[in-house]
This record gives C-alpha cells, sequence and structure tokens, in this order.
C-alpha cells in the first residue's frame, strides 16, 4: 500500500513538473520583458531577466502562478516565498510589497497573473460547483499553497487560447471558471469562498477595506467604519487583522504612503503638498512614516526611483 502511494504520488510530481515546463515555454514565447496585458483582459504575463528592488502597490484579488524563478511577497511583517512548485492567491485588496529574487539573462523570471472577480467565484458557487468545507472564521487574504495538475492543466488551457484569438472570447471564460473551481477545491479554497458569501465575516472586512480605499484622505474613526460595515468594533478589529495582517488605521497608512508615492513620482508638487494632498496634517509626520516605510526621504526615494528607470512608482504584482 505505501509502496503504490508513493509511485502515485512519484508520477504526481513528474506530471507537475513536465506542466511547468510547458508554462515557462509559453510564458517566455508569449512574454516581453516587463509586465504586460495579454488578449484575455484578466490574464498578464511577467518576464524579467534580473531580480528587482522591492515594489510597493494594492494588490488586486489574484492568482499568481510562477514558471520560472522566484518571488518573494510581503505582507505587514509576514514574508511570503514562492516558486515554480507553488501558487499565491490574493483574495482581497491588500498593500503588498513585492520583489523577484531569482532571474538571469540565461534563466529570466517567467510568471502569470489572473485577476480573479469575486461575482465569478460567487456564482460557481451559487451554481452549486465548487463546494469546499465552510469555515465561519476569516482567514489571512493572501496564501502560497503547491501547485496541483489539476489547476496547471486549467492555466495550460488557458496559455494555449493565446495562439487562437478568435477562441478567446468563447473558450477564455470556461478555462477561468474551472480554474477558479480548482481553486475553491484546494486546499485554502474556503477564504477564497467567503470573500463571494454576502453573509461572510470576511465580506463584512472587504466592505471596510472599500470604505478605507474610499476615504483613505479622511480621519479613520473605527467606530463609524465599524457601523458601515455591520460589525461591532472589536469584531472589525478582530476579523481585519485576520485577513490583511494589519489594522484599519494601518491599512490606511498604506494606503496613504503608497499613493503620496504615485502623486511624488508624477511631479504633483512637492512632499508637503503629496502628504496634504492623501490626508497628512503634519509634513514631518508624513515625511517620517514615508521615510520608514519606503528607506528613504521622499525626495531621495523619487530620485532613486527615477535613477533606476522606474517607469511607475508602485510597480506591478505580476
Amino acid at each position: 500500500m505505501n509502496n503504490s502511494g508513493s509511485i502515485q504520488e512519484a508520477a504526481a510530481e513528474k506530471a507537475v513538473s513536465l506542466q511547468q515546463i510547458e508554462l515557462a515555454r509559453l510564458i517566455a514565447q508569449y512574454a516581453t520583458e516587463g509586465v504586460h496585458q495579454t488578449a484575455i483582459a484578466s490574464l498578464y504575463l511577467a518576464r524579467l531577466s534580473q531580480p528587482s528592488a522591492p515594489t510597493h502597490a494594492l494588490h488586486k484579488p489574484a492568482l499568481c502562478i510562477i514558471a520560472q524563478g522566484q518571488k518573494q511577497a510581503m505582507l505587514a511583517d509576514e514574508v511570503y516565498v514562492y516558486n515554480p512548485a507553488q501558487y499565491l492567491v490574493v483574495s482581497v485588496d491588500l498593500p503588498v510589497t513585492g520583489h523577484v529574487t531569482q532571474a538571469t539573462p540565461e534563466q529570466p523570471y517567467l510568471s502569470l497573473r489572473l485577476d480573479l472577480d469575486p461575482k465569478e467565484i460567487g456564482d460557481l458557487i451559487m451554481a452549486g460547483e465548487g463546494h469546499v468545507k465552510k469555515s465561519d472564521l476569516p482567514a489571512r487574504g493572501m496564501f502560497v499553497s503547491k501547485a496541483n495538475s489539476s489547476l496547471l492543466d486549467a492555466v495550460l488551457r488557458l496559455m494555449q487560447l493565446l495562439a487562437t484569438p478568435q477562441d478567446i472570447a468563447v473558450l477564455a471564460p470556461l478555462a477561468i471558471r474551472e480554474i477558479l473551481y480548482r481553486l475553491l477545491q484546494d486546499e485554502q479554497g474556503g477564504m477564497l469562498q467567503q470573500i463571494a458569501m454576502s453573509d461572510s465575516q470576511a465580506q463584512h472586512v472587504v466592505k471596510a477595506i472599500d470604505l478605507i480605499k474610499r476615504d483613505y484622505r479622511l480621519p479613520l474613526r473605527i467606530e463609524n467604519l465599524a457601523r458601515e460595515a455591520n460589525m461591532s468594533s472589536s469584531s472589525l478589529h478582530h476579523h481585519f487583522k485576520a485577513v490583511t495582517a494589519m489594522t484599519p488605521l494601518q491599512y490606511q497608512k498604506q494606503l496613504r504612503l503608497q499613493e503620496a508615492r504615485r502623486l511624488l513620482f508624477a511631479q504633483v508638487g512637492d512632499a508637503a503638498t503629496a502628504g496634504h494632498l492623501v490626508g497628512y496634517e503634519s509634513p514631518s509626520q508624513f515625511s517620517r512614516e514615508y521615510n520608514r516605510m519606503f528607506g528613504s526621504p521622499p525626495a531621495r526615494d523619487v530620485a532613486r526611483l527615477r535613477a533606476a528607470g522606474v517607469t511607475g512608482a508602485a510597480g506591478s504584482p505580476a
């Protein structure tokens, strides 16, 4: 029995290895240097020939799969490292810092990002498909899991559609639906199910996130935020941190500083102006918190980005 199980496990690992090789070949075929959207609107491909500097971005819900190389993502103080044996899912909007750690011209970093639509996940659940064990406790909104053959098979069929653009409109939605199904079936599929269910605690957290994003420039009143998200203040604090790894105030600060960096890079005024535009009343507090997050004062940080040839202050989460 043990020998039979070992043989099956070895066969499954070999299948995944071959699928990873094919995925790398397809991404290399269609991806140019950088991160680019494909003919499939929700699918992005990335190719980098050297390790990247850390980039800060508000990561939308997405599935990220690396076919070659390695990447590190940071959520608050948590570090997630993933490689071709794994995939990363972000299930809610999260301020994430990421950088490619393994890439060379001979062996470039190759990855794909498929943006996830919570409505499509909800439709799949309502149709009775993708059933997973339910949990009332919100889990972290970003996780890394081991890639399996069924998921990679669906991803490969989506990638292969890039060779036949005339088939994309009809067949891409079917492949994406299967990918969502495989994610829901996987070991951490419960979090994806929660964000698509209107009565879940995770959905209340999503509501709070949307409110913070809408009003990030304004002073944050936890009591008001909790009321609008239909939660008590203590429940909001507990469940918000369970999903995002940070408090609502910390989340707001990340949004403010990322937007200020974007404004500075776009030359919309000086540091004091940028800080004021994102809600800071004290220029010194803004500069202090900016320095803490990005490692340099505003002017020096933006000058460093320009010298490095960065074309956008936020970078890409692919």
